[in-house]
């Protein structure tokens, strides 16, 4: 199942596990990232940061980037988002270049961000007012939403009125109604309780695959990343490069039974396994 390519020794060994992950029909990548390489450097110290990261997310997929702490994962979407300049390489966004560019995505970070002044409501069309797409047919759209996502009468709530899982739910819905196509979600559940973090997978999971947006995902939960991705980058310690990458085999829809199977747990001991070996070299 897993297919090694050989590197010269200076350079990582990387794998790929694949099937088959044709772009639709014929159309180019949702996104793009092409040998792109970012050094930070602090009066006279360099701190190496992306090493060549190239990827891509071919339109109506969910990707994810599984690797270590501190291996640039956040500094890639801030590279994508137009946030930081890479000191190598390109962005495309179907078939487009825009490096250094701003608002060419849809971006949920760690934490909700939810602005406490305003009603969840209004939360969730901010991003549409600052595209000055927000109307009536917006606000009545909101509303709709908030129903289908559990937060049904609580649209004039505000943000402290609400557990931290429905907080996140209504810091994804914004993302979802953004007038962006590419979502990027930093390890939206990462601060998450252990049984509020696996009801909230199964609730992004359905949503996902009744919308089905393009996106590129963040996580250090390799079962999340199984259940919820078509594709997976496993990303070396600092500076990151991509070292595997897994097509995931299973179909859809995905119910959570999944992770019972012995293919599932086949690649979860796999990816656990790269896991470590990158664990343990940043210890040494």
């Amino acid at each position: 199942m897993s297919q090694l390519t050989h590197t010269p020794p200076h350079e990582p060994v990387k794998s790929e596990i694949r099937t088959s992950a044709a772009g639709l029909h014929g159309l180019p990548p949702a996104l793009e990232v092409s040998a792109v390489s970012k050094t930070f450097t602090q009066r006279r110290n360099s701190t190496p940061v992306l090493n060549n990261v190239s990827l891509k997310v071919e339109q109506q997929q969910f990707v994810t980037i599984l690797g270590p702490s501190g291996c640039g994962k956040s500094t890639l979407f801030h590279i994508i988002g137009g946030l930081e300049q890479p000191d190598s390489g390109t962005v495309s966004m179907n078939g487009e270049i825009v490096t250094g560019q701003r608002g060419e995505i849809s971006y949920m970070p760690q934490q909700p961000a939810l602005f406490p002044w305003r009603t969840i409501e209004d939360n969730v069309l901010l991003s549409q007012e600052i595209k000055g797409a927000a109307r009536d047919g917006s606000r009545e759209e909101a509303r709709q939403w908030l129903g289908k996502v559990g937060l049904a009468g609580f649209e004039r709530a505000y943000p402290h009125m609400l557990s931290g899982g429905m907080q996140q739910r209504a810091a994804f819905l914004r993302a979802l109604l953004a007038p962006q196509e590419l979502m990027l979600l930093d390890e939206p559940f990462s601060a998450l309780d252990a049984l509020t973090r696996s009801e909230m997978q199964r609730w992004l999971l359905e949503l996902w695959e009744e919308n089905r947006r393009s996106v590129l995902f963040i996580t250090h939960n390799i079962e999340e990343a199984l259940l919820l991705s078509n594709r997976i980058y496993v990303f070396s310690g600092r500076p990151g490069q991509v070292l595997h990458t897994v097509d995931v085999p299973f179909p859809r829809p995905r119910r959570e039974e999944i992770a019972d199977t012995p293919e599932f747990l086949a690649l979860k001991r796999q990816l656990s396994q790269w896991m470590r070996e990158e664990q343990a070299k940043s210890r040494v």
